[in-house]
């Protein structure tokens, strides 16, 4: 099915004299399109491509906070993309379509009325890959994988995209500022652990060996943020978003090292960065593979 970012292109290609789609997007053009090769609703997207562009230009989907601000997302990165040369997607889920945080930020796997499972195709997590492929097709390019990029909500998001899809062509992942997490443990319950998730066991190999990078401002001690999650669970993590990354790294290495795994986790900090996706975006730009 032709997406309207196909269609969009087209249109380009007609006012510049061009008839190979590919060719549509001009050096450092921004695009906007609604992705709708899912199963979920229309997906409006921020898409930036450099000046420059070949098929081993790296491509960053961006995944936003709780405040839905996809717009100031793609203008924090923006200005990054075009000095590091990277290919930036920023879907936007809105609170419309994506209510609350079972719906976004937890991926929509359990229906948040009855806590049934949903149907894989159904979930949130559902769209980045596809997603990917939407841009790779029509920038004409060769890229098998991608870089993650999350902050706050968005890298509640990443974190757990990485458990419940696998297979996930993501060549590193990095998770910003996350307000708290579901640990990789199943002596936990879900969402805080990983009991009642339905993720297996055997997942959690392949997850330690990611390339992840937990991404954290080392001002980001505010306790005071009324979306600071205060759950005796998520205190149980940190009393704030710094300490609560820490706290999931060194779970997770911990359990890496408890059944033999492959760790292959950073944990970076960005000096004086307090809860703010445009103080971590430079750093992160720096990151991407």
């Amino acid at each position: 099915m032709m997406t309207k970012l196909l269609k969009v292109a087209a249109t380009l290609s007609i006012l510049m004299g061009l008839t190979d789609a590919a060719n549509a997007l001009p050096p450092g053009g921004d695009v906007k399109f609604d992705f709708d090769d899912w199963s979920g609703p229309s997906l409006p997207v921020r898409l930036f491509v450099p000046g420059a562009v070949d098929d081993d230009t790296p491509i960053v989907i961006v995944i936003h906070g709780a405040s839905r601000d996809a717009e100031r997302y793609y203008n924090d990165w923006r200005a990054e993309a075009e000095k590091h040369g990277l290919i930036v997607v920023v879907p936007y889920f809105s609170r419309e379509d994506f209510p609350k945080s079972a719906h976004y930020n937890l991926g929509h796997v359990f229906d948040r009325e009855t806590g049934a499972p949903r149907p894989v195709h159904s979930w949130t997590f559902a769209a980045i890959e596809p997603l990917f492929d939407a841009v790779v097709t029509q920038l004409g390019g060769a890229q098998t994988h991608y870089t993650l990029f999350g902050h706050s909500a968005g890298s509640q998001f990443l974190h757990r995209f990485l458990y419940y899809v696998p297979d996930a062509r993501v060549k590193r992942a990095i998770a910003a500022n996350a307000g708290w997490y579901t640990m990789p443990d199943f002596g936990v319950e879900y969402p805080y652990g990983l009991a009642g998730s339905g993720v297996a066991e055997d997942v959690l190999a392949g997850y330690f060996a990611r390339d992840l990078i937990v991404l954290l401002g080392d001002a980001d001690t505010v306790r005071e943020d009324k979306d600071l999650r205060k759950t005796p669970e998520a205190e149980l993590q940190g009393k704030h978003r710094y300490d609560r990354g820490h706290t999931f790294y060194r779970v997770a290495r911990a359990k890496a090292e408890d059944i033999g795994s492959e760790f292959g986790w950073r944990l970076v900090e960005v000096p004086g960065a307090t809860h703010s996706n445009a103080e971590m975006t430079p750093a992160a730009a720096l990151l991407v593979d």
